[in-house]
């Protein structure tokens, strides 16, 4: 009998599966994947739908009881991670939409199954689970200024502020009212309380769903795109390698204990993928190709890594003290 711990318990393998059965679709069958394009954004809004209802939105407190680590937290992801990001692509420099693809992907903090890597990985995936609101609400209000940062005023005449807004709206804000809805019914009915723990089961699925259909209508482009797309490869590798050392130090100078100190090293390894790639097919035709594949190549080579993460963080990275 399939049992919605068990599914989350071997998600990871679930979601390499996808991303292979997307590539073959895509592959094999272009026009299929071309034509699964229109179904990206509804699967995104359910997937964020039951991925939200999952966050504590009603409980901020527990979020901010742990000052440490949120500081911790926010200066990790929002200081610490921009400097790599852009030491990272000083050195691998790139054109302006893979720049842009790069920084919409890195410099946003995972809010979903980054939780479930933190409690694979041995991490405190309840102080991490507690921190979503906080790490979503600031990400989306400094994205617009490291946009227009990493790469100038460009940016303005490229990124449409009303497709943006739309695919902000539709894929990101509904979900999350409807989830803030559900678990306010959830605390006044039955029936609501139901609803809520139904959510629960749709991240697994339909996070399988995305990465196939993402994959499958995307992977022609990486794959036509190969020879530039190939070039960021490295900066994400290194990205993957140099956070957990840049992790544990913080995690040091603020003292945190083993559980909060891995959450932190997942948190700033982990990236806002599934996010941010509505906004970049919002870009004019020009970007949007490029951009969106510069990100499905990010969560190729993430969930690779993260196969390495939750066995080398709690073994090496930041072992349980003797």
């Amino acid at each position: 009998m399939v049992t919605r711990e068990g599914l989350e318990n071997q998600q990871i393998w679930i979601y390499g599966i996808s991303l292979l059965v997307g590539g073959f679709i895509g592959l094999v069958f272009g026009s299929l994947g071309a034509i699964l394009q229109w179904m990206t954004s509804p699967l995104i809004a359910i997937l964020l739908y039951g991925m939200f209802a999952q966050i504590p939105f009603l409980k901020l407190r527990e979020a901010a009881s742990n000052i440490r680590f949120m500081l911790a937290l926010l200066i990790g992801n929002f200081v610490c991670v921009p400097i790599v990001v852009w030491i990272l692509t000083s050195i691998f420099p790139q054109s302006p939409p893979i720049l842009l693809g790069i920084c919409l992907v890195l410099l946003t903090p995972c809010i979903d199954y980054v939780i479930v890597f933190t409690q694979l990985g041995k991490g405190n995936e309840k102080l991490m689970l507690a921190a979503t609101p906080l790490l979503f609400v600031v990400q989306m209000v400094l994205l617009p200024l490291y946009l227009w940062l990493y790469i100038g005023e460009e940016m303005i005449t490229v990124v449409q502020i009303q497709p943006f807004l739309e695919a902000f709206f539709l894929l990101i804000v509904i979900p999350l009212l409807l989830a803030v809805l559900t678990q306010l019914w959830a605390k006044k009915q039955t029936l609501g309380k139901n609803a809520l723990e139904f959510t629960a089961w749709l991240p697994v699925p339909f996070m399988a769903f995305v990465l196939i259909v993402v994959v499958a209508s995307q992977i022609g482009k990486v794959y036509s795109d190969f020879n530039i797309i190939i070039n960021v490869v490295p900066i994400y590798i290194l990205f993957l390698i140099i956070m957990p050392f840049v992790s544990r130090l913080i995690a040091r100078i603020f003292s945190l204990d083993v559980g909060a100190g891995r959450a932190l090293i997942f948190s700033m390894g982990t990236r806002n993928s599934l996010v941010v790639l509505p906004l970049a097919l919002a870009l004019p035709d020009s970007w949007r190709t490029i951009a969106a594949a510069v990100i499905v190549t990010q969560t190729i080579v993430e969930l690779i890594g993260e196969l390495f993460y939750i066995k080398a963080v709690p073994k090496w990275v930041l072992p349980d003290p003797n």
